[in-house]
């Protein structure tokens, strides 16, 4: 077709132009041309694969989708704050827990960011399992349109550290998917390197809009976890009330019941969420490993990349990890250290008797067994972890103690390698704490273990030793509040008589109806040990019918043993009282999960 003045927006003597160039033109010199006009003419010079780019740049979605895997809180925080500083930027969010994400909705993502940690021995948290299972499973589909970012939380001082990350982002990878930008893998001290890796999704987000990635680095504060003027990163000192010991005379174990003053904080809290403390090291294990190390206790050294400084007793008592050993804190001290068996340990033949020696040893035994380390101090506490916090689930009702959060904390003390061994914070409550002392704590919300919305759901309890800690919490909530559901408590420990914590208390809301029933199981006291997993399926017909009911079961305490055989035997229960196959009464249960009727506080 000619171009004319009258079927043109051109003049006569630029429709003459065009007519008579267009027909000696190829068909790359068209397509060249084509793109430039469509690009909105780039600079001369552009290529054809740069003018290529900028058109396949504004088909990019601005919509982003985050999923977090979460057991603590910790990764769905952090996939929040994410998700506000990503529409504070302009793009369209979506944050998902992955067990409310529905799977099949995966290959329509075009961005996906990925925070998730791990859980145990490289287990993903309870609320991403389902989704790990689809994405490693025969039913994943392919992702070739997909960019994704993965950041993965854990703590170095477990074997398989950040496992489930990992799994993560090599299994988007395999199935198409393309990096924004590579995997964080964030050690207990998480807030710096997430924040590092938020601004490094923006960039690669904003370059793909075509935009500057200027605007990233204005967001880096943002990715900092901040809600409230007390937080993770600035606690509040607060007051201890009170101290006790659970625990009757003669029994193996102590446990202290603390009780603290939130006065003056502006914290709040729900049952079912945490209290995190920031503890310090025995004074006793400092000054040992001072007079180890012959160090000048007053040695001025820095404690953090802020560039604060501390005197070296005050930073090895308050900021650092000493107490636990991690596979990189050996591996850097290899590298400051003239002894061949560390180097040795370190390498990567010997991976499992690096992992067999870091279990039940500290930095002592370290610097006791590859010492002495002729160089400043320094360089060696520069390798150390700072001090993490200890989580602890919170056992009383806010409504119930205006300004005050109780928390069940059992003492830790064994013997390995020939010394005697503390845990850090649970032996600060039980033996150097006093009412009127204070303690650096912050409030972490717990969304993974929180009480039925409807106040007629039944509710069934397992939480043994200082598991019992949320369920205090859940009674005296239901007792303020006057809930009427059914409420089944399964309580076990050693001994009846020394051991049963909170036994009054438990009485007096079976009394007054509060509670409804309770089972309890108190291994040392029978010749055959029994466990609150035998309690459950000696009364499998009546907890079947509570499950039936609709009743919501929740698992707190030890998440290597009790957690596990609870759990078979919840399974054991639905199948045999069921009349259904193993395979259905998993099914069962991974449905009661999804409707979140079974929740575990697990550690």
């Amino acid at each position: 077709m000619q171009l004319q003045v009258l079927n043109s927006p051109f003049n006569q003597e630029q429709a003459e132009l065009l007519n008579r160039l267009l027909p000696t033109l190829t068909e790359p010199q068209r397509f060249w041309l084509s793109g430039y006009l469509a690009a909105g003419q780039p600079v001369a010079g552009a290529s054809v694969s740069e003018i290529s780019a900028q058109s396949t740049v504004k088909a990019i979605s601005k919509e982003v989708t985050i999923l977090y895997g979460s057991q603590t809180g910790n990764a769905q925080k952090l996939a929040e704050n994410a998700g506000k500083t990503l529409t504070a930027q302009g793009f369209q969010v979506t944050v998902s827990s992955m067990s409310d994400f529905k799977p099949n909705s995966l290959k329509k993502v075009q961005n996906l960011l990925i925070v998730v940690s791990t859980h145990g021995e490289g287990e993903p948290p309870d609320n991403a399992l389902s989704f790990h299972e689809f994405l490693h499973g025969k039913r994943a589909p392919k992702l070739d349109n997909l960019r994704f970012s993965v950041l993965s939380l854990g703590d170095s001082s477990y074997e398989f550290f950040c496992q489930t990350g990992k799994e993560f982002d090599l299994r988007l990878a395999d199935l198409g998917g393309t990096r924004l930008s590579p995997r964080v893998d964030c050690d207990v001290d998480f807030e710096e390197p997430a924040a590092k890796w938020l601004e490094a999704v923006l960039g690669s987000l904003n370059e793909g809009q075509g935009e500057s990635a200027a605007p990233a680095q204005a967001a880096a504060p943002q990715a900092q976890v901040v809600e409230t003027v007390y937080s993770r990163t600035n606690p509040f000192q607060a007051e201890v009330l009170e101290n006790i010991n659970l625990n009757g005379r003669g029994s193996n174990k102590e446990t202290r019941h603390l009780e603290i003053s939130l006065e003056g904080s502006g914290l709040t809290y729900e049952p079912g969420d945490i209290v995190g403390i920031y503890p310090t090291n025995d004074p006793a294990l400092v000054d040992m490993l001072l007079q180890e190390l012959k160090w000048n206790p007053d040695e001025t050294v820095t404690v953090n990349k802020d560039g604060e400084t501390r005197p070296l007793k005050e930073a090895l008592t308050s900021h650092f990890e000493i107490t636990t050993l991690t596979k990189p804190v050996l591996e850097q001290a290899s590298k400051l250290s003239a002894n061949e068996g560390l180097k040795e340990l370190v390498s990567p033949e010997n991976r499992n008797k690096l992992k067999e020696y870091v279990t039940g040893r500290d930095l002592l035994d370290l610097v006791r067994d590859f010492g002495p380390f002729d160089v400043p101090a320094q360089e060696l506490v520069s390798i150390l972890r700072k001090m993490p916090p200890r989580l602890y689930s919170i056992a009383s009702s806010l409504s119930a103690n205006p300004e005050e959060v109780h928390l069940t904390i059992g003492a830790v003390r064994y013997e390995a390698h020939g010394r005697d061994r503390k845990g850090v914070c649970s032996t600060l409550c039980a033996e150097r704490l006093e009412p009127g002392d204070t303690l650096p704590i912050f409030i972490q919300n717990n969304k993974h273990f929180k009480m039925p919305e409807s106040p007629d759901t039944p509710i069934i309890m397992v939480g043994p030793g200082t598991g019992i800690a949320p369920f205090r919490s859940f009674m005296q909530e239901r007792e303020e509040t006057g809930v009427q559901g059914k409420s089944w408590m399964f309580f076990g420990d050693q001994h009846f008589v020394t051991d049963f914590l909170y036994q009054t208390e438990w009485q007096k809301w079976l009394k007054d109806g509060v509670l409804t029933r309770m089972d309890v199981a108190f291994s040392r006291d029978t010749a055959e040990k029994v466990y609150v997993q035998h309690r459950m399926l000696e009364q499998g017909k009546e907890l079947f019918k509570w499950l039936e009911e609709g009743a919501a079961v929740y698992v707190c305490g030890d998440k290597n043993n009790m957690a596990k055989d609870v759990h078979n035997a919840l399974i054991e229960v639905i199948e045999k009282e069921g009349n259904m196959s193993r395979e259905k009464a998993e099914e069962y249960v991974a449905e009661m999960k999804k409707q979140k009727r079974y929740q575990r506080d697990v550690y």
